[in-house]
């Protein structure tokens, strides 16, 4: 394929060779095919796009359009996720453009020491995410109540013993949920070969109902795989789920967490290193 002058190249990913061909039909931004560029022994994942939206100034304004970032993402991501089917990429941040080949070349020649590291390290392995949840507790305090007239109180004095109960009963909630989610991450992190405490997710911006008391990511051999959800399937129907916490799983997906020679600020590495 001849690209114009006016096409930029985008870079998805690095990777090792790929043993098996993508599929013909895959397509990333724009709708075009990405392509692969060799450079000694690593692989850029590349595609074009026009200067007129990846140029510096214009990408700075498309990033603050939510509609063009998300149709972007989902095609950065539709790229992502056909390679981690056949192989263990190193995603590149969404929005990673150089003006040609050469300059692609230059980018895997200054950063093959920590590309060959981290590929190295994420080799045969897939990233699973979880988090816990701790619903909103007052739906149970309602039902407990049998009716909301009898919380009521009679009297200022009242009024205060019912608020430093619901208080005890709220940080009492917190706790078990606290110790339930710090068990759970240390029986995953058994099963995987590194991971990653996340900061906690903001309701707010999440969507996601009740307090986010869990946000992990686990590096997981492919081949343990299976077994890696069936634990986490498991603790679904264990006494947590009556005590108002919800277990989250996602994935498979690239080793996006584990793709940085630090763990990002914030973050906390624990498990096994490969």
């Amino acid at each position: 394929m001849s690209l114009a002058s006016e096409e930029l190249r985008y870079v998805y990913a690095v990777c090792r060779p790929l043993d098996a061909p993508l599929a013909a039909d895959l397509t990333g931004i724009g709708g075009e095919p990405p392509r692969q560029l060799a450079h000694e022994g690593l692989v850029a994942v590349v595609g074009p796009v026009p200067e007129r939206d990846f140029a510096e100034e214009p990408l700075r304004r498309h990033l603050e359009d939510l509609d063009w970032l998300s149709d972007t993402a989902r095609a950065h991501q539709r790229v992502i996720a056909a390679l981690t089917s056949v192989t263990c990429p190193l995603p590149l941040r969404l929005g990673t453009v150089f003006r040609d080949d050469s300059g692609v070349r230059a980018m895997l020649q200054e950063s093959a020491d920590r590309f060959r590291r981290v590929l190295e390290r994420i080799d045969g392995c897939v990233e699973w995410g979880v988090k816990v949840h701790l619903e909103s507790e007052e739906p149970a305090r309602e039902r407990s109540s049998g009716a909301a007239a009898q919380d009521k109180p009679l009297s200022g004095r009242d009024y205060l013993r019912q608020r430093r109960s619901r208080r005890t009963a709220q940080e009492e909630s917190r706790q078990r949920a606290e110790a339930f989610a710090q068990s759970l991450h240390e029986k995953l992190s058994e099963r995987a070969d590194d991971s990653r405490l996340h900061a906690p997710q903001d309701s707010a911006l999440s969507k996601a109902p009740g307090v986010n008391i869990l946000n992990a990511a686990y590096l997981v051999p492919r081949v343990h795989s299976e077994e890696f959800v069936e634990l986490v399937d498991h603790t679904k129907d264990e006494e947590h789920d009556s005590s108002g916490l919800r277990v989250e799983l996602t994935g498979p997906w690239a080793a996006y967490s584990f793709t940085a020679d630090d763990p990002e600020p914030g973050a906390q590495g624990t498990g096994r290193s490969r």
